[in-house]
């Protein structure tokens, strides 16, 4: 097993973590000067942003290629709850103007990064940001929260997976009955009674390997190509 890989992510989740206490709290800045030069580019109307957290922030970190050829844009915020999300989506997407937006969010709320969790106001924040996403015209792909039966960061938060799978069975709904693609990232991945993520595709239980990543990169290479066809 290597363990750089790992103990380098998990530094810097703690460090992004930290830097929530700045006034900067949705961390809009972060991404500031690269979206400023996309803007500034031509956009051929096939620009595709993973909107998410640290998953999404460590898939671009580990595994590059997948991103850049593909031109995808990666705006993943190690830590965040879909409260910040809201706050920066204008910003790291809607002014990105794309095609397309796969939404990745819940991990951090279930663990009550920002305050205690409310399954029904983080699938407001959800629907939020798809409705914004609709209305400027960006079609919207979301995708279910990874398993993870406990988190390395807040082990005091009891029944994590049962919550997870409760909020994937809201995001579902709320896509069929709404016409928006959904990445079913949770059932390939998921393992055992206690629903964690596959020891097979983590290291810490939260987070996937390079080895989860290949799981689930076709998956949103298939959703995004029904739209791009």
């Amino acid at each position: 097993m290597n363990v750089k890989p790992f103990i380098c992510s998990t530094l810097l989740l703690f460090s992004t973590v930290a830097s929530f206490a700045q006034n900067d709290w949705g961390n809009i800045g972060k991404y500031a000067k690269d979206n400023a030069e996309i803007v500034a580019s031509p956009n051929n109307g096939q620009r595709v942003v993973f909107m998410g957290n640290s998953i999404t922030e460590f898939w671009r970190n580990n595994r590059p290629d997948f991103f850049t050829s593909n031109g995808y844009i990666s705006r993943g915020i190690a830590g965040q709850t879909s409260y910040q999300f809201l706050v920066r989506f204008r910003e790291d997407v809607v002014a990105l103007h794309p095609r397309v937006v796969i939404l990745n969010v819940g991990t951090n709320d279930v663990a009550e990064n920002t305050g205690p969790y409310d399954e029904e106001r983080t699938l407001g924040n959800i629907i939020s940001m798809a409705e914004i996403a609709k209305a400027n015209g960006i079609t919207v792909i979301l995708s279910s929260v990874l398993p993870c039966a406990e988190f390395s960061w807040r082990r005091d938060i009891k029944d994590a997976s049962a919550k997870i799978a409760s909020l994937n069975a809201r995001i579902k709904s709320y896509a069929d009955s709404h016409g928006f693609d959904y990445i079913d990232y949770y059932t390939p991945l998921v393992y055992g009674k206690n629903k964690q993520l596959n020891p097979k595709y983590t290291q810490d239980g939260c987070h996937p390997t390079n080895a989860g990543y290949e799981i689930m990169e076709p998956l949103a290479q298939e959703a995004i190509n029904k739209v791009l066809k």
